[in-house]
């Protein structure tokens, strides 16, 4: 029987392969993948063409669970290789590999499903790793770091948006009545949030000058407010861009990257990279 020792070393040797792209296996495997992701997308894709589905069909569904198996044994191999398998299941890219595989499964019990295959593009974010562009992944965290510490202010920003569609929306409600398609207070908040942000659809429109004069106080609210996102997430841009450079190294217990380059543990679960 194999010794642990050898299980370790055999587990540590496809850690390499699968997670890592400093070696030409890795490499390899990593292409490889990128490649099958993007002809398995472009295969659902093909599928929802109804003349292209009539004629091949058969062959479109076979090839979509066959890179459906394949990319199962890849999200089993992934969980195996890294000592802390619950933690990558739970990251993003673990969470994304899982939901790459799961629609075909369900497509066996809701028609249609398979639709939802597409989410397999996300999965290519690993390019930024594989081509070693460690600047992009630099820039990815900065951004990232960026929307969390915005978080809080965006939340009030959204609350203080739907306190105004609320009130606005009822009184067009009260304003314009049924009379002129404003049959209800969610139709009319409905109303409120598509003129705020500038959509205009024009399927509701008020009649009255009351109801119109709001309505140009909305729109002109609406241009105000597209401002204040941006400058909030700018804000934390500015103060996350000081952040250093990180390194395309993966960590062998929970498979996460973008580490310091200086980084000797893993900044999530503390094992040494």
């Amino acid at each position: 029987m194999p010794s642990r020792d050898s299980f370790a070393r055999a587990r540590a040797r496809l850690h390499e392969v699968i997670f890592e792209a400093d070696t030409l296996a890795g490499r390899t495997f990593d292409l490889l993948l990128l490649l099958a992701i993007v002809v398995s997308v472009t295969v659902v894709m093909l599928e929802s063409v109804a003349t292209v589905r009539a004629r091949a069909g058969h062959t479109l569904r076979a090839l979509e669970w066959g890179f459906t198996v394949l990319f199962t044994v890849e999200y089993a191999l992934r969980l195996v290789t890294v000592r802390r398998p619950l933690r990558y299941a739970v990251s993003l890219f673990g969470v994304i590999d899982l939901l790459a595989v799961l629609p075909t499964y369900l497509s066996a019990i809701v028609p249609g499903a398979q639709s939802l295959l597409v989410i397999r593009l996300l999965r290519l974010l690993r390019i930024f790793r594989v081509l070693k562009l460690a600047e992009y992944l630099r820039e990815s965290r900065t951004l990232a770091h960026a929307m969390r510490a915005s978080r809080r202010k965006i939340e009030v920003f959204l609350l203080s948006v739907v306190t105004i569609v609320v009130i606005v929306g009822t009184l067009m409600y009260v304003i314009e009545g049924e009379a002129h398609g404003f049959t209800s207070i969610p139709l009319s908040i409905y109303w409120a949030v598509v003129t705020l942000t500038t959509v205009g659809y024009g399927d509701l429109a008020p009649a009255t000058t009351l109801g119109r004069v709001l309505s140009m106080l909305l729109m002109l609210t609406g241009y105000g407010i597209i401002a204040v996102p941006t400058g909030i997430v700018t804000a934390e841009l500015t103060r996350a861009a000081s952040a250093g450079a990180v390194s395309a190294q993966a960590c062998p217990g929970c498979g996460l990257g973008a580490h310091e380059p200086d980084a000797v543990y893993c900044r999530r679960c503390g094992t040494r990279l």
